[in-house]
């Protein structure tokens, strides 16, 4: 091809950027023209270079993928951004999209996919892995379901509790040893925190959070 995809490839392990590289060299659509073998020395390839894409692994001495990815986002947006790395916790995903990188690949994938993966990036599409791509979905699932709250102390638990089970601020008082006042006191941060407007409201949003039980 007369204008291959310019690639970066930045592993601190020899044998597999040596690896990765084979595939690429075998793509005829894809030219490696740096490797760096820590993130320092990745930015300031990219600098010099100027890649379509910059692949990384995350974990690299000097500046992490995650580093080097903030780095080019504010330094030199049109390089694509590819991850690829055996990392796949959540808390490395979240922070290498958040980070602003175009793809996320683990180095399991077969290298027909690695190599496609290159080619969506520099296209400007997302890049991820099917078990990255799950992992993202279930999280974004879960915030909807879980909607930030203030949690809630022990006591205003066991007072809400005992509200859901019917008993009056008088009954939870003596059940507690404290008394209406604070009983009534305790309610109130709860509503707050839930975002309440009643009691029944505060009890049903408990529930649903998982916070207290109801006896039927």
């Amino acid at each position: 091809m007369s204008n291959p995809i310019r690639v970066l490839l930045a592993d601190d392990h020899a044998v597999v950027r040596a690896g990765i590289r084979q595939f690429f060299d075998h793509a005829p659509d894809i030219e490696v023209v740096a490797e760096a073998d820590d993130g320092e020395m990745a930015r300031s390839l990219i600098a010099e270079h100027q890649p379509d894409v910059a692949v990384l692994d995350i974990q690299m001495p000097k500046a992490t993928g995650i580093d080097v990815t903030r780095w080019v986002r504010a330094n030199v947006r049109q390089v694509g951004v590819l991850i690829l790395t055996a990392y796949d916790d959540d808390p490395y995903v979240m922070a290498v999209l958040e980070a602003g990188a175009n793809g996320y690949v683990l180095k399991t994938a077969a290298p027909t996919a690695i190599v496609q993966a290159v080619r969506d990036v520099h296209e400007g599409k997302s890049a991820l892995d099917p078990a990255i791509a799950l992992k993202l979905m279930q999280h974004i699932t879960s915030q909807q379901k879980t909607p930030a709250y203030e949690p809630l102390t022990e006591r205003e638990t066991e007072v809400l509790g005992l509200a859901g089970k019917g008993y009056t601020n008088k009954a939870i008082g003596v059940q507690l040893g404290i008394s209406d006042r604070t009983v009534q006191g305790h309610l109130a941060k709860c509503y707050s925190k839930l975002q309440a407007s009643s009691r029944t409201e505060a009890v049903m949003r408990a529930v649903s959070l998982g916070l207290i039980e109801v006896e039927q």
